[in-house]
C-alpha cells in the first residue's frame, strides 16, 4: 500500500477510534454541539487517540533504529531490555521521589532507559557468535536481570502493586492534562528522519562506518538518545507496550525493503494504524469492558513474531 493509502487508513481509525466507548458519541451530537458528548470527545477520546498514533510511530521508529544499530531484525525495546530498564527508572522514581510529577519520572526513566540501552550495546559487541537468534536471546535475558532486580526492590518497599499497575499497558485512564508529555517524543522523530542515512550506514558495520568517514560512536549515542526518549515518554504515560516495535519494522522491511530513508515513513504510518486497530479491538471483544492494548499487542505481536523467527530458521 503506497503512502496516501496508508495516510487515509490511519485517518478513518482515527476517527473511528472517536465513536468508539462505553459513553455513546454520534456525529450529529458533534455538529449540533452537544456540550456533554463534545466534552467525552475533548478530555478523553482525542487525547486518547493522539496518544495512540505517537505512541505507535515511536515505538515502531525506536524498533527500526535498534536494529539497524545492532544490524539484527529480532531486536527491539521488547528483546533488548529496553522496556525494563524504563520499568526501573519509573521504580526509582516513585522511590526516591514519590510525589514527583510526571516530568520527573520520565526523567528519571530516559537515564535507567540511556544507560541500560548502552549496556546491552556494550554486551552486543563483545559477542562473537551474533547469530539472528542468539542476539534477542541474549537481550531477553539481559532484560530478564533487570526486572528481577525491579521486582526484587519492588516486593522490599511493598511497592510490587504500584509497579505492575503503571505497567500495564493502557491508554484507558488518558485524559486531558494528563498526556502531553508523550508530545516529548516528537523530537525524536525528526531526529530520526535526519540521521535516516547515517543509520542504513551504521547497520552495516562499524568498520564499513569509518571507512566513509562517518563517526560510527556519534551516531550510535543519537540513536540511543532517540530511542530512550521515546521508549521512556510512551512508558511513563501509558505503561510498557511489547512486541510493537519489532513486528512493525520486519514487515515494512519485507514490503518496501531496507533503505531507512525511504521506509521511515511507512514503519511510522504502519506503527501507529496498528497501534490503533489493537486498541479498538480491546474496547470491542468484550464491551463495555475493555482489554488492556498491552495484553492485545502482546497477543497478535508474539503470534507474528513467531511466525518471523520460523521463516528466518
Amino acid at each position: 500500500m503506497k503512502t496516501a493509502g496508508l495516510i487515509l487508513v490511519l485517518l478513518f481509525c482515527s476517527i473511528l477510534s472517536l465513536f468508539i466507548g462505553v459513553a455513546e458519541v454520534s456525529l450529529s451530537d458533534i455538529t449540533s454541539w452537544n456540550t456533554e458528548q463534545l466534552s467525552i470527545v475533548t478530555v478523553s477520546r482525542i487525547p486518547r487517540t493522539v496518544s495512540l498514533i505517537l505512541a505507535g510511530i515511536g515505538l515502531s521508529v525506536s524498533g527500526l533504529i535498534m536494529q539497524q544499530m545492532t544490524q539484527n531484525k529480532f531486536v527491539s525495546p521488547t528483546t533488548a531490555g529496553t522496556l525494563e530498564a524504563a520499568k526501573l527508572g519509573l521504580l526509582a522514581a516513585m522511590f526516591i521521589l514519590p510525589a514527583s510529577s510526571l516530568f520527573i519520572k520520565g526523567i528519571f526513566a530516559f537515564c535507567f532507559t540511556f544507560l541500560g540501552s548502552l549496556l546491552f550495546l556494550g554486551i552486543v559487541e563483545r559477542i562473537r557468535f551474533k547469530n539472528v537468534i542468539f542476539i534477542p536471546l541474549v537481550g531477553i535475558m539481559f532484560g530478564g536481570i533487570i526486572n528481577s532486580i525491579s521486582t526484587f526492590f519492588a516486593i522490599n518497599h511493598n511497592m510490587v502493586q504500584d509497579m505492575n499497575a503503571w505497567m500495564l499497558g493502557d491508554f484507558s485512564g488518558i485524559i486531558q492534562g494528563q498526556y502531553e508529555l508523550i508530545y516529548v517524543g516528537i523530537p525524536a522523530i525528526f531526529i530520526t528522519y535526519l540521521y535516516a542515512n547515517k543509520f542504513t550506514v551504521v547497520g552495516m558495520g562499524e568498520e564499513f562506518s569509518k571507512s566513509l568517514g562517518l563517526n560510527y560512536r556519534g551516531v550510535m549515542n543519537v540513536g540511543l538518545f532517540c530511542v530512550s526518549l521515546t521508549v521512556s515518554t510512551v512508558v511513563i504515560i501509558a505503561g510498557a507496550i511489547t512486541f510493537l516495535g519489532l513486528v512493525v519494522p520486519n514487515v515494512v522491511s519485507m514490503l518496501y525493503g531496507d533503505n531507512v530513508k525511504k521506509t521511515l515513513h511507512y514503519v511510522a504510518l504502519w506503527g501507529a494504524i496498528f497501534l490503533l486497530v489493537c486498541d479498538m479491538i480491546g474496547r470491542l471483544v468484550i464491551f463495555p469492558f475493555e482489554i488492556p492494548i498491552g495484553m492485545v499487542v502482546g497477543i497478535v505481536g508474539g503470534v507474528i513474531f513467531l511466525i518471523l523467527l520460523l521463516r528466518k530458521k
